[in-house]
């Protein structure tokens, strides 16, 4: 994935050369997490990596088929073992000379070659179905950018309103708290909720948008979601919560289109003000413009956007069932 680190000023001689088929392993937090970091680079460009990770590449592929050694870590069952198998007192690594000592179970190349083929015709597939996602969000992004030129921007302030309405009745449980992450999405609470009171926590009814003010810890990223279900769920009291006057004059998909794009990212991040922490508020908030056109037309978008959303679903769950047929095939290829 691209990084996450401030590559300002970045003197790339000291990085590490990445080609195809080489391997790219971090022992970090490998026991805290429960996840083997190890990841086998297949594109046809080299790319480069920090200097703290460890690159290797398989120089017996009479033995092992490069594709078949990555699928032996694509299980749970192992990054289990390899959190076990880490050790410190702080991140509970995984070291490099513990990871070479892993004992692993090498079929024939024929049989190897098989599943890896299996594999492959899978894994190109879901990358086939995933340039057909990018596409739709190609398309949204570019009527978005199209409306801005041709339609005069508005103050949000207009058409939203503050919405605060407490679980006072305690009839929502603990089962309906979310957190909300930086992709734009509720994530389940990582909060811990041992004998906390729900009663002053924030009610987010359908199709209700919430937000966390602080932006100053969070990666340059806005945390917001919009409640696209029909169910009501509980945040923190700490979050921001604002709902479409009228949604006749602004659709809350149409609006969270534009929450969703990086230049929003940027701009909220440079309108937080503070000291201590930095916050965008709900006068800030107000200030956003954006183009609002008839509501045909933000219908149009909306439509054309559910398919994106939908078609992301189903790519991540390809992906996830991608990952959960690798120790499937694993075993198919022992027997």
């Amino acid at each position: 994935m691209p990084t996450w680190a401030n590559t300002e000023g970045l003197d790339e001689s000291k990085y590490k050369v990445v080609r195809k088929k080489r391997f790219v392993f971090s022992g970090m937090q490998t026991g805290r997490d429960e996840c083997i970091r190890i990841s086998m680079y297949d594109g046809e460009e080299p790319i480069i990596v920090s200097p703290a990770y460890t690159t290797f590449e398989v120089i017996r592929e009479d033995l092992v088929i490069p594709e078949y050694f990555f699928m032996l870590f694509l299980s749970k069952e192992k990054d289990r073992f390899g959190a076990f198998c880490s050790d410190g007192s702080i991140r509970s690594n995984l070291d490099w000379e513990r990871f070479v000592d892993f004992d692993i179970t090498l079929p024939s190349i024929e049989q190897q070659r098989k599943y890896v083929d299996v594999y492959l015709a899978l894994q190109n597939n879901l990358a086939a179905y995933q340039s057909k996602v990018e596409e739709l969000k190609l398309v949204c992004d570019g009527y978005l950018d199209k409306l801005k030129v041709e339609n005069q921007k508005l103050k949000i302030g207009e058409f939203i309103e503050q919405y605060d309405k407490r679980n006072s009745d305690n009839r929502l449980k603990l089962n309906s708290v979310k957190g909300i992450s930086t992709e734009k999405s509720f994530i389940d609470t990582k909060a811990d909720m041992n004998g906390v009171s729900l009663t002053s926590y924030k009610v987010v009814e359908a199709n209700t948008f919430v937000y966390v003010p602080d932006t100053s810890r969070r990666g340059d990223k806005m945390a917001i979601a919009l409640n696209r279900d029909r169910e009501p769920i509980l945040v923190s009291s700490i979050y921001t919560t604002f709902k479409s006057k009228d949604t006749s004059k602004l659709l809350p998909e149409y609006l969270f289109m534009f929450f969703d794009r990086p230049e929003f990212d940027r701009y909220a991040r440079f309108n937080s003000w503070g000291s201590a922490r930095e916050v965008f508020t709900m006068d800030d908030m107000n200030d956003v413009e954006i183009p609002i056109p008839d509501i045909s037309v933000q219908r149009e978008i909306v439509n054309i956007h559910k398919c994106y959303i939908e078609r992301q679903r189903i790519a991540e769950a390809l992906k996830e069932q991608l990952k959960n047929i690798c120790p499937v095939l694993i075993r198919g290829s022992l027997t």
